[in-house]
């Protein structure tokens, strides 16, 4: 929430946030130093060509999020048992580098961990022998990091080394000009480790609420890698590289007070109401219903909500404690979001029953799911005379090719002071066609709310080391477009604007 006091900006969450609290240029100082030219997966080697896991090496982190001071511990599995290392990166600009070395660790000698038998709902649950505990250091700032993960081989003219990420979100209490959301929530519906079993994946169909899935495993590569994304370098790191990362590279490119969060950290609204606008990336399908609370809370305590993202509040997704107690490490698909919307009910019917509905998502990002929810267009300019294209010279009807896809939304509901500014049709592989809308709405205290309404917007951002563009039904997205950036440039701009 936003006060004016003798000229002089406060923000109000939990009390009153001072200006002493506030580090603006965090994020300029942290990119100004040097970044790594060596961060990125040399070798990486899956268990076949049509593999999904990196079983010479593969692991994962304890918890989604960690902030300084506290402790994250690390499960690691080589097989054969190899002594391996690691390394942990910051991602972000750094001069064009994509990313910073912040530790190296190791060599430990690695052991070979089981991969676990099917539970109930066909859950896979690693229960790993802890390889490493890292207690955050106060200097790391809050960002996306990723520990690469190297075989050291005893006999290195024999045996190359091979390699894979874990990856973890740094998150921090900060008061801050942006908090992008980090889309894990839906990293995890989609990882596919070890053997093609996700929520997408269980006998009774891909569409129900049948299958667990659980944050204890690795992440194994995209799952939809014929079809969308083929990135078997980014083994491990779920989708942060190719869908999220050209968003957090643009914001730090541009010296942007940007924090970072994991979807499980706005399971209550503390976090968000310290910041000025909340950013959505990528795809961000899967959102705990006490995520949905917190963002209506944001919204009407004054914060922006900006929804760089599509397929968005998709799915209703509880998350509980895993089997050792730790909290927000299983999820499951609940249910719809949609209210008695046409097509959450028409999920419920073909797909149900399920034991949770949510509301209609629409009200809260101006514009919703709809069936077809995937396909590819461009992303066409429907009213040039509003300030978020100001800059950019296009006119009515100018195209932005390949920017729709592969999931968007649209049928915007009757929100006062809602405008469509831009619209279009998607194509299946150029039939089925779909109409998708791009929204804009007041909120309560002079902020608002876009909605983007693709899952590629980012890809127009910037186009970082370590990212593959992906691609979907025929279409794709080209790559750093200056229409694009401008008009992000005008949306944070008058979000963080005093």
């Amino acid at each position: 929430m936003r006060w004016t006091l003798f000229g002089v900006t406060l923000w109000l969450s939990i009390g009153l946030v001072t200006a002493a609290e506030r580090d603006p240029d965090l994020i300029r100082r942290e990119n100004a130093l040097p970044g790594s030219t060596d961060w990125q997966l040399t070798r990486a080697r899956l268990d076949s060509p049509t593999g999904t896991r990196s079983p010479t090496i593969e692991g994962y982190c304890s918890r989604q999020s960690v902030k300084a001071g506290e402790a994250i511990d690390f499960h690691v599995s080589t097989n054969p048992p190899t002594p391996f290392k690691m390394e942990v990166f910051r991602t972000g600009y750094y001069g064009g580098r994509g990313a910073r070395l912040m530790s190296s660790l190791g060599p430990w000698q690695g052991i070979t961990q089981p991969t676990p038998t099917p539970g109930e709902k066909n859950l896979h649950e690693c229960q790993w022998t802890k390889s490493t505990t890292i207690t955050i250091p106060d200097h790391w700032p809050s960002g996306v990091y990723l520990g690469r993960l190297t075989t050291v081989p005893t006999e290195p003219e024999k045996v190359a080394y091979t390699q894979s990420y874990v990856v973890f979100i740094v998150t921090d209490d900060r008061p801050a000009d942006i908090l992008l959301q980090c889309s894990d929530n839906t990293w995890q519906a989609y990882n596919p480790w070890p053997s093609n079993y996700s929520i997408y994946t269980h006998p009774k169909g891909n569409q129900g609420p049948w299958a667990d899935v659980s944050f204890d495993r690795p992440y194994g590569r995209y799952a939809q890698y014929n079809s969308v994304v083929n990135a078997p370098q980014s083994v491990g790191s779920g989708e942060w590289l190719t869908f999220e990362f050209p968003l957090a590279y643009f914001l730090e490119q541009h010296g942007y007070d940007v924090t970072y969060c994991s979807n499980s950290d706005m399971v209550s609204p503390e976090r968000g109401l310290k910041c000025k606008a909340f950013l959505s990336n990528g795809h961000d399908e899967y959102w705990d219903i006490r995520q949905y609370e917190s963002a209506v809370k944001l919204r009407d305590a004054g914060v922006d909500l900006l929804f760089f993202s599509g397929n968005s509040v998709c799915w209703v997704t509880p998350l509980r404690e895993s089997s050792d107690g730790r909290p927000k490490r299983i999820m499951f698909r609940g249910g719809p979001y949609g209210g008695d919307y046409k097509y959450a009910v028409d999920r419920e019917k073909d797909h149900g029953p399920f034991p949770h509905r949510g509301p209609d998502e629409g009200y809260l990002m101006g514009s919703r799911n709809i069936e077809p929810v995937n396909g590819g267009g461009d992303w066409v300019c429907l009213k040039p005379e509003h300030w978020m294209f100001e800059g950019t010279g296009m006119k009515k009807g100018d195209a932005i090719p390949g920017l729709i896809g592969w999931e968007y939304h649209g049928d915007p509901p009757e929100i006062p002071g809602l405008e469509i500014v831009g619209g279009g049709t998607a194509f299946q592989g150029g039939v089925n066609p779909q109409q998708w809308t791009a929204t804009i709405y007041p909120g309560p205290k002079g902020n608002f709310v876009f909605n983007a309404s693709t899952i590629f917007w980012c890809q127009d951002l910037s186009s970082p080391p370590g990212h593959t563009l992906p691609w979907s039904h025929w279409t794709r997205p080209h790559g750093p477009d200056e229409r694009v950036q401008r008009i992000t440039h005008n949306l944070l701009k008058r979000a963080i604007a005093e």
